[in-house]
């Protein structure tokens, strides 16, 4: 009835689809159609009183039958028995034709191939050949789909929504449709994304049909109900109404800088609800895109000028700018493209593809699933120069077509940044730091910030606590799903990708351990309150707020009475809180660093984007060189317990001075390349920083 009212078309048709009833009535006895004819929500009134006028007539045996089955079986679940039972019936009544089955995903895929293959009648390998068809195995094991089996055989494919139109295969005569599919979406009001089961389209339904008997008569049976079938919707939602728009968004203000992103929008075809379009307008304001009054900002120009997401925009900026833009690009092309590792084909694999992949990510010091696609790109290169292809990717379960594509897109990407001019294309690669796992962790945080959470001790297994509260387990896939924590040891900061409602639940599944200095410079909003000595209770009255929005250009701290007494002292312990919810200890002098650090980071970034061509100006070249070091000493730390100190930043920009000589005495040789980038800054004729 609230659906009705609000003329939310996609969200009734989804209820239909379950067999709501559309008789009830509230309170006030009005009925859904009643409530969308009194707000003229007429397209939704049509929608309804179409399914009510809808009458289906069943036979007296069949209606028994039908109810039987449905009360002793799920009908949202996929019922591997009838399709065991359907498929014996196909192949006792009939010698030939391959058989199409369409299931949602890969556990239904695996569950409905086990299940067979215990049978005795199917397990037979010469009478019939079962094959998995999913976008994320081998092209190897997709091959395998189009080779008729020999005389005497039977060919059985089971299929997700891939079969639909992309492959044609013709010797199919049989199809079974299971009338589901997983469907990626996006929940504005909790702000996650949704990846589960769900009833397909009309339109899907009528494709999966074309599919039987593509190049000769065929038969199509569908698992699901006439009334179902009439509940379906018509089409599938468009994109824009089950998708964040933050690129789309940004994209409306370069078009029209003067107009309201929702009034721009609320005329398109199918426009979003408010809450998206919220959603992403806070997105790009907590990233410089947009000012708090929706005004499009220089930062904001730049980063639509790319053809990416605008938070994969900011991350290789601020990659150039510490040196670090290989691993940038990897992972942009990689999250707009696709994952590069294939899923296990046999049971007895799913663990060597896990230690394969936790392998290619401690090649980068760390725990992530971001630093295992970044070394899985680097290795398939080098695997390739030396015609090892084939070999690598099979041993570590990498796709060498998304590979491929990956390293296409990389040089558009790469193309455009020169273009543009924040490259030259005559300069040397701007990587000397794509090894130092504190410089990529900053890397990362400015790609995926405000997406943080921090591992909670759950018996065995962690959780992930985020920013609402919400508790999140990480999924089986990830390299971090093993990863505990004692009593004894630091609490652990994450940076991920996005959050997923499953059919399990929420979760978790690309995801990389980081430390804690990255995120205290790339926050959107840091405040300061007296640390346990000077104060017992957490009172948030009591923060100095200092969000990048609030500081001038000398960094001056809040001067109140309050803020004096707190920062009067270098030595006075300190609460650092992230984004009001992730407190660290620290002293006076150490949040003067930081500030100080955060203000020039700004500036440089700022600075880049609208002068990309100049070199940086000597006091921002020699602040972004300190931050390099103090971030490669940062490195795998990891994050401090709440309340905890974090490493002294005054000590490390003291080393990090780089008005001083001798520096090679005083740094690790991780830090030695930011040496020479130091006195390139200086002289303002860094080739890799311009």
């Amino acid at each position: 009835m609230v659906f009705s009212k609000k003329g939310r078309v996609g969200d009734i048709c989804m209820l239909l689809s379950f067999d709501v009833d559309c008789s009830l009535r509230s309170n006030a006895g009005n009925t859904a159609f009643d409530y969308a004819e009194q707000d003229n929500q007429t397209e939704a009134a049509e929608i309804i009183k179409k399914h009510m006028d809808k009458t289906f007539t069943y036979s007296e045996e069949e209606q028994i039958l039908l109810d039987k089955y449905s009360s002793n079986v799920d009908t949202e679940l996929i019922d591997c028995v009838l399709i065991e039972q359907l498929l014996r019936r196909i192949c006792s009544d009939s010698n030939d034709g391959a058989i199409l089955v369409f299931l949602p995903g890969w556990d239904d895929i695996n569950r409905t191939r086990e299940r067979l293959l215990a049978s005795p009648y199917f397990k037979d390998s010469s009478k019939f050949v079962i094959i998995s068809l999913h976008s994320m195995i081998p092209s190897v094991e997709q091959k395998k789909v189009f080779k008729r089996p020999p005389p005497g055989c039977r060919k059985i494919i089971l299929s997700t929504n891939i079969a639909e139109t992309s492959v044609t295969i013709e010797d199919v005569v049989y199809v079974l449709d299971s009338g589901k599919m997983k469907e990626k979406s996006y929940d504005p009001y909790n702000n996650v994304s949704t990846l589960h089961s769900s009833w397909i389209s009309k339109a899907s339904a009528k494709q999966r049909e074309g599919r039987a008997g593509r190049c000769q008569p065929g038969i199509c049976y569908h698992l699901y109900s006439k009334l179902r079938a009439a509940s379906l919707p018509d089409f599938q939602v468009p994109e824009i109404k089950r998708m964040p728009i933050e690129e789309l968004c940004l994209q409306v203000k370069l078009i029209d800088p003067s107009c309201k992103i929702e009034d721009f929008l609320q005329k398109t075809l199918d426009p979003p609800v408010y809450e998206t379009i919220h959603n992403a307008i806070v997105i790009l304001q907590d990233i410089g895109a947009l000012s708090p009054d929706e005004k499009l900002t220089d930062l904001g120009e730049k980063l639509g000028s790319l053809p990416v997401h605008p938070l994969t925009s900011k991350m290789l900026f601020l990659s150039i700018l510490l040196n670090c833009l290989d691993p940038a690009l990897t992972l942009a092309c990689a999250s707009d493209y696709r994952d590069p590792f294939l899923l296990p084909m046999l049971p007895t694999e799913k663990k060597k593809a896990t230690a394969a992949k936790s392998e290619l990510a401690s090649f980068y010091g760390g725990s992530g699933d971001q630093l295992a696609v970044i070394a899985a790109f680097e290795c398939w290169k080098k695997a390739k120069e030396k015609g090892e292809e084939a070999w690598f990717c099979s041993k570590y379960f990498i796709s060498s077509s998304t590979m491929r594509m990956i390293a296409g897109m990389r040089k558009q990407l790469e193309a455009e940044l020169a273009r543009h001019g924040f490259i030259q294309e005559d300069a040397p690669r701007c990587s000397l730091n794509d090894q130092d796992p504190g410089i990529l962790h900053a890397v990362l945080v400015a790609g995926l910030y405000p997406m943080v959470g921090r591992l909670l001790p759950h018996g065995q297994r962690s959780l992930v606590e985020t920013v609402n509260g919400n508790k999140v387990r990480l999924h089986p896939s990830s390299t971090n799903v093993k990863l505990s924590l004692k009593k004894s040891s630091p609490q652990t900061l994450i940076i991920f990708d996005e959050i997923t409602r499953g059919d399990g639940g929420l979760y978790i599944r690309n995801c990389s351990v980081i430390g804690s200095l990255p995120l205290l410079l790339l926050a959107t909003e840091i405040v300061v309150a007296p640390g346990n000595e000077n104060n017992d209770e957490d009172d948030e009255s009591e923060y100095e707020d200092d969000s990048d929005e609030d500081k001038d250009e000398g960094c001056d701290l809040p001067n109140s009475q309050r803020g004096e007494k707190i920062m009067s002292s270098p030595e006075n312990s300190v609460k650092v809180v992230v984004d009001r919810w992730l407190p660290f200890e620290s002293t006076a002098i150490d949040v003067a660093q930081i500030y100080c650090l955060r203000e020039r980071l700004s500036a440089a970034i700022l600075f880049k984007i609208t002068h990309p061509r100049k070199p940086l100006p000597e006091h921002l070249g020699a602040s972004l060189y300190a931050i390099a070091c103090i971030l490669s000493y940062d490195g795998m730390a990891g994050i401090s317990l709440p309340l905890e100190p974090v490493d002294s930043l005054a000590t490390m920009v003291s080393a990090a001075d780089i008005s001083r000589e001798n520096h090679n005495n005083h740094y690790p040789k991780s830090t030695l390349m930011h040496q020479n980038s130091a006195s390139n800054y200086q002289r303002g004729n860094a080739r890799s920083y311009e």
